[in-house]
């Protein structure tokens, strides 16, 4: 099952913001010891706002949807007068605003200039895995007027372009269901103490196509594949004869050594920017055999090295 039609019909038609515009606030700012932590999550209709917002809710953020983008800086000052009562924000934000949404880099920037830590969370999702599931609830898109689905799509998608780019953490929901993308939402959250950086290891098949959520991609596909072994084919890199095969050929561990070098230079830079995750695509043909043992071997060196790791096998099972 994807993400369900009660998701999608809180994605594409949810409550305004139960927020009041006219509230009065000080203009002397916000106590800087006081600012709550934020999140906003944004993304494509259809790709599971809502889901994800109901995760953070159920986690014990303060929740607000479809809030106007001006109002975002109001938010987190009421927050901050709340006492620690209100000491984590989510706010859905999405091209439901239409002409508000245009506010929001203004409000990026006022939230930078007072110093509030903020994270940005980004749906995506394939154009067939959307309009398939806006055909199953028989509703338009919000943007396409009296085009197609698919037009609304690709609007959508250019306004949020810059978003994307800005967005901390970028989850492809096009083949999860409501509870794997809520697991995913509870991986990165759920935690007490937040980690300085988190990874996600991706193993994946070309011939499958590449992941759209990845930060990082690398290529197995040079070494030789063990599916021309006729006693390792049956296997996975799982196994250990598979990765013995593997990492005896020439290159192998040398790549491994050096990209591992790589990704300690390419974290502490991502951690001096503020970004706090990175999924780290490994593929190789298929993603049965040298990607998946790459991937367990990388991260298992991340995870040594202070970063928390997750590894997630895409395409392995799938020949």
């Amino acid at each position: 099952m994807n993400v369900n039609e009660h998701q999608e019909q809180q994605d594409q038609g949810g409550d305004d913001a139960q927020v009041s515009t006219g509230t009065a606030l000080d203009a002397g700012g916000v106590p800087e010891a006081a600012i709550p932590e934020l999140v906003i999550i944004s993304g494509m209709s259809g790709a599971g706002r809502s889901t994800a917002a109901k995760c953070l809710e159920d986690l014990g953020w303060f929740v607000v949807d479809n809030l106007p983008p001006a109002l975002i800086p109001t938010m987190v000052e009421l927050g901050a007068r709340s006492q620690g009562n209100v000491a984590r924000i989510a706010v859905v934000v999405d091209v439901r605003g239409r002409r508000f949404f245009d506010n929001l880099r203004e409000s990026l920037a006022d939230l930078e200039a007072k110093h509030v830590t903020r994270r940005i969370v980004f749906l995506e999702s394939s154009d067939d895995a959307l309009v398939r599931r806006f055909e199953s609830v028989r509703r338009p898109h919000p943007l396409q007027g009296d085009g197609r689905i698919v037009d609304g799509i690709d609007a959508e998608r250019e306004l949020l372009r810059e978003l994307r780019g800005d967005a901390d953490l970028v989850i492809d929901t096009s083949s999860l269901n409501v509870h794997e993308l809520r697991a995913k939402m509870d991986a990165q959250f759920a935690g007490e103490e937040e980690p300085e950086l988190r990874a996600t290891v991706m193993s994946f098949g070309f011939k499958y196509g590449l992941p759209v959520d990845a930060d990082l991609v690398a290529d197995m596909r040079f070494l030789p594949n063990p599916h021309w072994v006729p006693e390792l084919r049956p296997f996975t890199g799982l196994n250990e004869e598979v990765s013995a095969y593997i990492f005896n050929q020439p290159g192998a561990k040398e790549f491994l050594d050096r990209y591992a070098e790589l990704l300690r230079l390419v974290a502490a830079g991502y951690r001096r920017e503020g970004k706090r995750y990175v999924t780290i695509a490994i593929g190789c043909t298929g993603g049965k055999h040298r990607s998946v043992a790459t991937s367990e071997k990388l991260a298992a060196r991340l995870a040594a090295e202070g970063v928390e790791t997750v590894v997630v096998h895409r395409d392995m099972g799938r020949e």
